[in-house]
């Protein structure tokens, strides 16, 4: 299975370094680029599935880049990571071609979840991701919202679909409650949440046949799914 290919174009050289080791921790395949001329040209060179674009760089900043890669690729994904929060800037940001737009400080599990989120609707992902998982004795088949043990089978709702299968993406991690909110329900209001924590409570009632499997809350942060 091809690696999903990342362009990064940040002229913070920590934030620089740190989104390329951890994407490629995450198995991505990243490039990096630390201004928006070197960001074009490694574009023109290379085929990528994903770009991440910092708004304010020297020599060309993130929104020219943009521009000129639409002129000659409408598709491929472009998420802004800047720090401007003003709408206006947000809207610029739309207008130019982007798919989505995260302000920075973000964490890295909120990019994850936004970056899985735009490769889903541009496709890239059909053909990468897991889609049976083993969780203990019981097999979790997201295709079909199924999760199976023995010969017992049990039909999964869409959210529960969707919210076990960013668990397991993240088995043993945490998933971040908020980015799972706005990647399930799109937005992260008090209501959603309440809703999410009657879906978890869900999932631990289907899974509670197996000591080794538990789902935990992490406090203020969200959740983990453990396999022992």
């Amino acid at each position: 299975m091809s690696k999903i290919k990342v362009l990064v174009v940040e002229d913070d050289p920590n934030l620089g370094t740190l989104l390329s080791e951890y994407l490629n921790a995450k198995g991505f395949d990243t490039k990096l680029c630390n201004n928006g001329e070197s960001g074009f040209e490694a574009f023109k060179n290379h085929k990528f599935d994903l770009l991440l674009l910092d708004v304010m760089m020297p020599i060309k900043d993130g929104y020219t880049l943009a521009k000129e890669i639409r002129t000659t690729d409408k598709n491929v994904p472009i998420i802004f990571l800047t720090a401007k929060s003003l709408k206006e800037d947000t809207l610029k940001g739309f207008e130019v071609g982007a798919d989505d737009y995260l302000t920075k400080p973000f964490t890295m599990e909120v990019l994850l979840a936004r970056m899985n989120a735009v490769l889903r609707r541009s496709g890239a992902l059909d053909n990468q991701e897991e889609k049976i998982f083993q969780i203990g004795s019981y097999v979790f088949d997201h295709e079909h919202q199924l999760l199976k043990k023995g010969a017992e089978d049990r039909k999964l709702t869409t959210k529960e679909n969707d919210l076990l299968f960013l668990l397991c993406k993240n088995k043993n991690s945490v998933l971040d409650r908020d980015a799972a909110l706005r990647f399930i329900w799109g937005d992260d209001n008090y209501f959603n949440g309440r809703s999410m924590d009657v879906y978890i409570a869900k999932l631990r009632k289907y899974l509670k046949d197996d000591e080794s499997v538990e789902i935990v809350n992490v406090h203020g942060r969200g959740f983990k799914l453990l396999l022992n």
